[in-house]
């Protein structure tokens, strides 16, 4: 039975750069690969009306740095996940709010744009969903690729499946 998991943070306060909010990466293998099945960023920082833009991207080699976060069951009784909280982005590791980027090229899955007021979410349908492989040497990030106009009070989350 494949098993729900959701990083998330609140309250954050971001660097004035663009920014990843939120990052897992599945293990470096043998373990479950990780399918992606929402997204989502909002913040009551300012009450200004301000369009952002949000990509949905992998990363690979040089990981984001960040503030650690483990990943929390979905479905109470359920074992922790194969993801720890971690700092570096490392393989089976997951963590929120980049401090820094890392060098490593980002590949834009899905992008958008959202009304700050309004925050945003994305859903994968069950033929949408993204599927990052055990041992695939890429991470899987909620990034903003431009500073957004306020910096505090932001909130972001992933929740995904392990499967197989």
């Amino acid at each position: 039975m494949a098993r729900e998991y959701t990083i998330s943070a609140g309250g954050l306060t971001l660097a004035n750069q663009a920014v990843t909010l939120a990052f897992l990466n599945p293990a470096a293998g043998p373990g479950p690969s990780i399918e992606i099945l929402k997204c989502w960023a909002s913040q009551s920082g300012s009450t200004t009306s301000a369009q952002q833009r949000v990509q949905l991207v992998t990363q690979v080699t040089a990981f984001p740095t960040l503030t650690s976060s483990a990943p929390k069951t979905n479905k109470l009784g359920d074992p922790a996940s194969s993801i720890v909280g971690g700092t570096a982005g490392a393989a089976g590791t997951s963590g929120v709010n980049a401090s820094a980027e890392g060098a490593g090229t980002k590949t834009v899955r899905i992008e958008d744009a959202f009304n700050v007021l309004n925050g945003w979410v994305w859903i994968a349908t069950p033929n949408d969903t993204i599927i990052l492989q055990a041992g695939s040497a890429s991470g899987f990030g909620l990034h903003l690729p431009v500073a957004p106009g306020s910096l505090t009070n932001w909130s972001c989350g992933i929740t995904f499946r392990e499967i197989g």
